[in-house]
């Protein structure tokens, strides 16, 4: 009852199938990539596909229940992130997802009661309450923030210092096809072409930026951006999340070999509102047909066709599922707990803000600083 219209009683459609298996045989240096899969991995972005999607759809409920005003969906884009991430060494790498990449966060290890803690803003969240992006150091995930675009030059900094330091790691952000129009995004980009930095930049185009189509806001395919920078570019089926997670082995290989940064063209489409509050607008935006279009390529509906095409059984599929239903249950549970008994104190709002009060280095004594001897601060009148 909360998906989108188009995946109620979704059916693989053959055609749809063949032209998702002929992506993947189409380039054979993808071919080989994915043909070293094992069974397991192939599971493992499965149950990643299913834990966002799930994830999402306990947001929407949320919304319809009450307990949240809105969310932010990733709804029908999953196999971008997903297909990302599983590329990456999770050990070293580190990813920027924006909140549409929510999925990027549990794939690297944040637990979903975390991510749903933060959108409730429980003293035990991430952020003590503070933010509803999502972040993990320790985890390798970079928090976002409402800027659009804004960790372009900040990952340019990061895979910097990568390199500076001899390190192999290499890092990688998401950036909207409306969110590349930003300045925050051009330099970042101008900047990682400029010193050859390892990142990657993946250009998620989602067919809409808020509420403006694709062809209002870009001239021509972005295809031509990876000239322009003098980067290497990829393009991937967005949402075909083999075909994702090949091209960003290929990118991971380049950057990682002092060859970045590459940037990889997604190409997806958002199957609802910017957030839950537009869903209707959005519904007007587009045309049926552009919603038919893509609602039967829905990429985890796609990939379970593929996976029992490639001869794993639908009861192995449905035990993956069922295991993955269960972790977003009692995630939800622990995140419900923590809302009704550890919401955060008013004067906690200040701690963890500055780096120095997490050190310990906060400034104890209650008498007023005197200058320094050759300040030349004066001391206003009151």
């Amino acid at each position: 009852m909360f998906d989108p219209p188009e995946y109620v009683n979704w059916k693989p459609d053959p055609g749809i199938i063949a032209e998702f298996e002929h992506t993947l045989a189409s380039d054979p240096e993808r071919a080989t990539i994915i043909a070293e899969l094992t069974e397991k991995q192939l599971l493992h972005m499965y149950a990643g596909l299913l834990r966002f999607r799930l994830y999402d759809i306990t947001l929407r409920r949320w919304v319809k229940q009450g307990i949240l005003a809105k969310a932010w969906l990733g709804t029908g884009e999953e196999a971008v992130t997903i297909g990302n991430v599983h590329a990456l060494d999770r050990a070293i790498d580190k990813v920027g997802p924006m909140i549409r990449n929510a999925g990027a966060c549990h794939e690297m290890g944040v637990s979903v009661a975390d991510m749903l803690r933060e959108y409730l803003a429980t003293a035990d969240s991430p952020s003590k309450g503070k933010d509803l992006h999502v972040g993990s150091i320790g985890n390798g995930v970079i928090a976002p923030v409402s800027q659009v675009g804004a960790l372009t030059p900040v990952f340019a900094g990061m895979a910097l210092a990568i390199k500076q330091r001899g390190e192999k790691a290499a890092v990688l952000t998401w950036v909207g096809d409306g969110a590349t129009k930003t300045t925050a995004f051009h330099e970042g980009m101008n900047l990682a072409a400029v010193l050859h930095v390892p990142a990657i930049y993946v250009l998620q185009n989602n067919q809409i930026a808020l509420g403006t189509q694709f062809e209002q806001h870009q001239a021509g395919s972005f295809a031509a951006w990876a000239k322009a920078y003098g980067v290497t570019g990829l393009s991937c089926a967005g949402n075909n999340v083999l075909d994702t997670y090949a091209a960003t082995k290929l990118a991971v290989r380049i950057a990682r070999t002092g060859h970045g940064p590459v940037i990889i063209f997604a190409e997806t489409f958002r199957m609802g509102g910017h957030a839950t509050h537009d869903e209707h607008e959005a519904r007007q935006i587009f045309s049926p047909a552009m919603f038919e279009y893509w609602g039967k390529r829905d990429p985890i509906g796609m990939y379970e066709a593929y996976l029992e095409r490639r001869g794993i059984p639908k009861a192995t599929l449905e035990q993956v599922e069922a295991t993955v239903i269960d972790e977003i249950a009692q995630a939800e549970k622990d995140a419900l707990e923590s809302r009704d008994r550890n919401m955060p104190e008013p004067q906690t709002a200040m701690q963890g803000v500055y780096a120095g009060q997490d050190l310990g280095l906060e400034e104890t004594s209650s008498k007023p600083k005197q200058p320094r001897a050759n300040s030349t601060r004066k001391t206003p009148s009151r």
